[in-house]
C-alpha cells in the first residue's frame, strides 16, 4: 500500500473512503465480471501450502494468551502438557505462546507488566480489568519451494475485532532464531487494535530434528518419525559429506537445529519470507472478508491498495522488517516500527558516528564479526573489578574458568597484564574499542555466564557456510547433557515439548553447546572443557578462536561463510516509507555503534532528503527486557525497550493514519527503578519511561549530516 502520492492529511481519509468503498462492493458482489464469474480472485500464493483455520472464542482459548489471560502469563506455573511425553497440538501451542511472551517481554510484578503494557491495557493506554483474551482466526501453512526443505511457517491471526472500515496488518516475524510464536508480544499491539498479525518464523525454529531416533517437528511442534513425516517434517537436517545414520552412530545423541543446520543460511531470506507472510496475510484476510461473485468464488475486495501494513518486530525479527521494507518492490508496506533490529551494515559505507565531541571507537561491524569477538574476550572481561556490582559478577562456579580464559588471551597476545585483574580490565578495554558502549560494561558478566556469544557465534557460522550437522564445524555440536557433562539421550518429555520450550539456537538447558574436541574429556560440555592448544579449561578458546578466524581465513569453510554473511546486508533503502527505530543504549548484544546508529546513516545516504526515518535511542534499555524480571540486578539498572516499541508502533500508525509527524531521532533520558544488586526494585513509573519528544532538547536530538551521525552524550 502506498501512500506517498498523497498528503498525510489525506492518508486517513483515504483508507476509510476505500473501505467503505470495499464494504459496499462487498454487499453487493462486487469484482464480478459480465458473466457473474468475479473479475479479481483470492488467488492464493503459490509458495502457500495446505492452509489449517482455527477459531478460538476468546474465553477457553485465544489468539493473544492461549486461553491464559494477563494473570496465566505472569504466572511462574508454566501449562504443561497432560502427557509430557506426548503433548497435544493445542497444548504445544499453549506452552509455546506461555513460553515465547514471557521470553520478550518482562511480566514481573513492578516491571510495568499489567500497568503500561500487558494484554489488560487496551490500544490508548488504559488499564482495564480484563484479562486481555482475543478472540480470531487463525491460518497456519509452509511457506516452501516443493522441495520441503524449506517449509517456513507462516501464520496469520484475524482477531473478531478485524475492523472492514479501517483494515490494517502488522508483521510480527519472528526474534532471534525463535519458532512462529516468537514475536507474540509484538503481535499483541497489532490485537488490540483490531489488525491482522502476519508472522512466520523466517525459516528458523525451536524444535530440533534428534539424530538418535530420526524424529522431526512438523507444523504444529509434534512430531514423528522423518520417514512418516516425508515433506510435511518442520525440519530434517540434511545430511553433508557423512551421512547421518553414519554419524550418529559414531557421535550419538546430537540434534540438528533448523537456523544452523537447514544448510539455507535462511538469515538471506528473511525480508522474503515476512514480505511472504504479508501476502499470505492478505489472502487470509479476503477469505474471510472479500466479496463472494455471483459463481461463489471469493473476490480480493480487500487488496494491498486498501489494508494498512507496518512491519514491525524486535531483534531478529525486527531486522527482517527492514529487510522486507528495502526489498518491498511492490508496495506491500507502508511503514516500519520495530525495536532492536539486528542489521549487517556493508562494508565501507563512508559513514562516521560521533558520540558526543568523539568519534566512537568502532562502528559498522557485521553481527559474526563483533559477536565472534565478545565470544573471545566478553568471558575475560566479566571478572573486571570495575563490575563488582554489576549482575552475575559474584558467580563462583564461572570465576574460574573466566580467569583460565584471561589467561590464555594474555598469552595469545589479545590483552595485555600479569594477573587476572589486569587482564580482565584489558579485555574491557579491548570490548570498548570494538563498538561497545560503557553503558553495556555491567552486562558482560551475565550474557559471558549464559554463553550468549558462542550460541550466536555457532548457529550463524554453520548457517553462513551451510555446514551439515555431520561437519561439527569448529568442532562444535549440540546435544543434552548429565551429571558427567558428556552428551547424553534428550528426554523424551523436554524433546516433545521443545518445539514451545526452546529457542532454537542452544545453549538453552536442557540442550547444550559442546566441544567435541576437548583432548581430556573427549565430547564434553563447552563452558568447562579444555582447548587442546593450551591443556587448560579456558571455556574452550580453541573453538572462540577457529570462529573467529573464518571470518578472515580462505580455506574451504571460511570462504563459504563470507559468501554466505555477504548475502544478509542491508542497503539501508527504505523506499521512502515512515520509520521508526528505537533501541537500548546499553544493549550489549546488537550494540548501537553495530547496528542502529550506522544505519540511520546509510539510511540518509541513500534516499537523502526523502528519508522518512527517524531513530530513538533509550537510555538504560538493553536487548533482553525478560531479563528484568528473573536476572537480579536487571530491574534496578534496565528499563523495558518493550514500552518504546508499542510508542514507535503508536506513532507510525498515527502518520500513516492522520498524519501526525514521526518524532524526530533523539535520545530519551529514562530513569532507572534504582535500588541495589540484591534487593527488589521500586515499582516502574510512567515518570521513569517519557515519552518520545515531538522537539527535542538539543542536548538530546540524534542529527545526521553528510555522512556523520551525531549522538549526545
Amino acid at each position: 500500500m502506498q501512500f506517498t502520492q498523497h498528503s498525510p492529511r489525506l492518508r486517513g481519509l483515504r483508507l476509510t473512503a476505500l473501505a467503505a468503498a470495499a464494504s459496499m462492493l462487498a454487499a453487493c458482489g462486487s469484482g464480478d465480471d459480465n458473466n457473474g464469474n468475479g473479475g479479481n480472485p483470492n488467488t492464493k500464493p503459490a509458495y502457500i501450502g495446505a492452509v489449517t483455520i482455527n477459531s478460538y472464542d476468546g474465553a477457553s482459548d485465544d489468539l493473544l494468551t492461549a486461553g491464559l489471560g494477563k494473570d496465566g502469563l505472569a504466572s511462574s506455573t508454566a501449562p504443561l502438557p497432560l502427557n509430557p511425553a506426548a503433548p497435544t497440538a493445542a497444548e504445544l501451542r499453549r506452552y509455546a505462546i506461555y513460553t515465547n511472551y514471557r521470553a520478550i517481554v518482562d511480566t514481573s510484578a513492578g516491571g510495568g507488566y499489567g500497568s503500561l503494557y500487558g494484554p489488560n491495557v487496551d490500544a490508548q493506554g488504559n488499564v482495564t480489568g480484563s484479562e486481555g483474551k482475543v478472540a480470531g482466526v487463525e491460518y497456519v501453512a509452509y511457506s516452501d519451494d516443493g522441495s520441503g526443505q524449506q517449509n517456513v511457517t507462516m501464520l496469520v491471526q484475524i482477531p473478531a475485532s478485524f475492523n472492514t472500515a479501517r483494515p490494517c496488518l502488522i508483521t510480527a516475524t519472528s526474534s532471534g532464531s525463535r519458532g512462529v510464536y516468537g514475536a507474540i508480544g509484538t503481535g499483541e499491539w497489532g490485537l488490540k487494535r483490531g489488525c491482522a498479525v502476519a508472522y512466520t518464523d523466517k525459516g528458523t525454529g525451536a524444535a530440533p530434528h534428534d539424530l538418535d531416533t530420526d524424529t522431526v517437528p512438523l507444523i504444529d511442534g509434534t512430531r514423528t518419525t522423518r520417514a512418516a513425516a516425508g515433506k510435511n517434517a518442520h525440519f530434517a537436517a540434511p545430511a553433508g559429506a557423512t551421512a547421518l545414520a553414519e554419524f550418529t552412530a559414531a557421535n550419538p545423541h546430537r540434534l540438528a537445529f533448523k537456523h544452523a543446520h537447514s544448510q539455507r543460511n535462511p538469515e538471506k531470506d528473511w525480508g522474503k519470507f515476512t514480505l511472504q507472510a504479508v501476502e499470505f496475510a492478505l489472502w487470509a484476510i479476503n477469505d474471510r472478508f472479500g466479496a463472494v461473485s455471483a459463481n461463489g468464488t471469493r473476490q480480493r475486495t480487500l487488496g494491498q491498495d486498501k489494508v494498512l501494513v507496518i512491519a514491525s518486530s524486535v531483534s531478529n525479527g525486527g531486522g527482517a522488517a527492514v529487510a522486507a521494507a528495502e526489498q518491498d518492490a511492490g508496495g506491500l508496506i507502508d511503514g516500519v516500527a520495530v525495536a532492536e533490529p539486528n542489521l549487517n551494515m556493508p562494508p565501507n559505507t563512508g559513514i562516521v558516528v560521533r558520540r558526543g565531541a568523539s568519534q566512537v571507537a568502532a562502528s559498522g561491524l557485521t553481527l559474526y564479526d563483533y559477536t565472534t569477538t565478545a565470544n573471545l574476550l566478553q568471558h575475560c572481561a566479566g571478572r573486571a573489578t570495575a563490575l563488582t556490582q554489576a549482575p552475575f559478577y559474584a558467580n563462583p562456579t564461572m570465576a574460574p574458568f573466566f580467569a583460565a580464559r584471561c589467561q590464555t588471551l594474555a598469552e595469545k597476545g589479545l590483552v595485555t597484564g600479569a594477573n587476572t585483574d589486569q587482564q580482565s580490565a584489558s579485555a574491557l578495554q579491548a570490548l570498548r574499542a570494538a563498538g561497545w558502549e560503557a553503558e553495556s560494561d555491567d552486562l558482560h558478566p551475565s550474557l559471558a555466564a549464559f554463553d550468549v556469544a558462542a550460541a550466536i557465534s555457532v548457529t550463524y557460522a554453520n548457517a553462513y557456510a551451510r555446514a551439515s550437522v555431520t561437519d561439527r564445524l569448529c568442532g562444535y555440536s549440540f546435544a543434552a547433557t548429565l551429571t558427567d557433562l558428556k552428551p547424553a539421550a534428550i528426554a523424551p518429555a523436554a524433546l516433545a515439548s521443545m518445539y514451545a520450550t526452546g529457542n532454537g539456537i542452544p545453549p538453552q538447558a536442557p540442550v547444550q553447546l559442546i566441544n567435541d574436541r576437548d583432548p581430556q574429556h573427549g565430547p564434553y560440555l563447552n563452558l568447562p572443557s579444555v582447548s587442546a592448544s593450551t591443556q587448560r579449561a579456558d571455556l574452550n578458546y580453541d573453538g572462540a578462536s577457529c570462529l573467529r578466524n573464518l571470518l578472515t581465513g580462505s580455506d574451504a569453510a571460511a570462504l563459504a561463510l563470507q559468501a554466505g554473511q555477504a548475502l544478509t546486508l542491508r542497503n539501508g533503502n527504505l523506499r521512502g516509507k515512515p520509520a521508526l527505530i528505537v533501541h537500548g543504549r546499553s544493549d550489549a548484544l546488537l550494540p548501537v555503534n553495530h547496528t542502529s546508529r550506522p544505519y540511520l546513516g546509510l539510511n540518509r545516504q541513500r534516499e537523502g532528503v526523502t528519508s522518512k526515518l527517524s531513530y530513538v535511542e533509550v537510555e538504560n534499555a538493553q536487548h533482553f527486557d525478560a531479563f528484568i524480571g528473573v536476572v537480579p540486578g536487571y530491574s534496578n539498572r534496565y528499563v523495558p525497550l518493550h514500552v518504546y516499541l508499542n510508542r514507535a508502533l503508536d506513532a507510525v500508525y498515527d502518520n500513516l493514519t492522520t498524519g501526525k509527524a514521526l518524532p524526530p531521532s533523539q535520545v530519551v533520558r529514562t530513569t532507572p527503578r534504582g535500588g541495589t544488586l540484591n534487593t527488589p526494585a521500586p515499582a516502574l513509573l510512567s515518570s521513569n519511561v517519557p515519552p518520545f519528544a515531538a522537539v527535542p532538547a538539543p542536548g538530546n536530538a540524534i542529527t545526521v549530516n553528510a555522512n556523520t551521525v551525531q549522538v549526545p552524550d
